[in-house]
């Protein structure tokens, strides 16, 4: 199967998910780029089952906007039960790498409300230790030079993200070379450095349930608190 293929697939399986596991009428979160791109054309099957979406970017509102789902601002909702987003990699213990597409400030709040994190990706992405794909650190613009001394002294080589300023208005530093041994522990010291809005760890609150497509089908797996 091509990885197109395989991202449909694991579309098909989230859209089954939340058909069998939201309730109608309540609010759904979707993430942002290619796999969740597949994910927003499949649910336009079942749109009249939900309440609104809430989107982690501007690029996933106006797709969900196109094809008729309501698209609502996070501040106008109290509950979400279920959010649907990829990981560019996701380890053991659920926790995530993420921000490929720039979205990861979005995500990572839209993430914090929903009952459930459902994370779809390729087996391509599952690792036993994250950090072969670049972590994001979205930075305010003009802490980017500092922000990335200050990621040097943690072992890795941040790198600007040529072109790139995020629906924030920030800037993205992508930081190669380092082994991520302690997502949580790693995610909380960034996150500390002063002009770091956020980090693309998602550990301190990483996926409730994984649906990972591979040649064989689609896996579910589950964080230890959710069956």
């Amino acid at each position: 199967m091509t990885q197109d293929e395989l991202k449909q697939a694991v579309a098909r399986a989230a859209r089954d998910y939340v058909a069998d596991r939201l309730p109608v009428g309540e609010i759904l979160g979707v993430g942002t780029g290619s796999t969740a791109n597949f994910f927003i054309d499949e649910i336009a099957a079942i749109k009249d089952r939900l309440g609104g979406a809430v989107a982690s970017s501007e690029a996933t509102a106006q797709r969900l906007a196109g094809h008729g789902i309501r698209v609502l601002d996070l501040n106008d909702i109290d509950a979400m039960g279920i959010y649907v987003d990829g990981a560019d990699e996701i380890d053991g213990s659920m926790a995530m790498v993420k921000g490929g597409g720039g979205a990861l400030t979005r995500e990572k709040i839209v993430a914090a409300v929903a009952g459930t994190f459902v994370c779809i990706c390729d087996a391509s992405k599952r690792v036993q230790t994250m950090g072969r794909f670049p972590l994001p650190v979205e930075v305010i613009p003009m802490a980017s030079a500092y922000v990335s001394r200050e990621l040097a002294k943690l072992g890795g080589t941040p790198k600007l993200r040529e072109g790139m300023v995020t629906d924030n208005g920030n800037l993205i530093l992508d930081v190669h070379g380092l082994a991520i041994a302690d997502p949580v522990g790693l995610e909380t010291r960034i996150n500390q450095i002063v002009g770091v809005v956020t980090n693309g760890l998602f550990a301190e609150r990483g996926a409730d349930v994984l649906l990972l497509a591979s040649a064989e089908g689609v896996q579910t797996f589950y964080a230890d608190a959710v069956r």
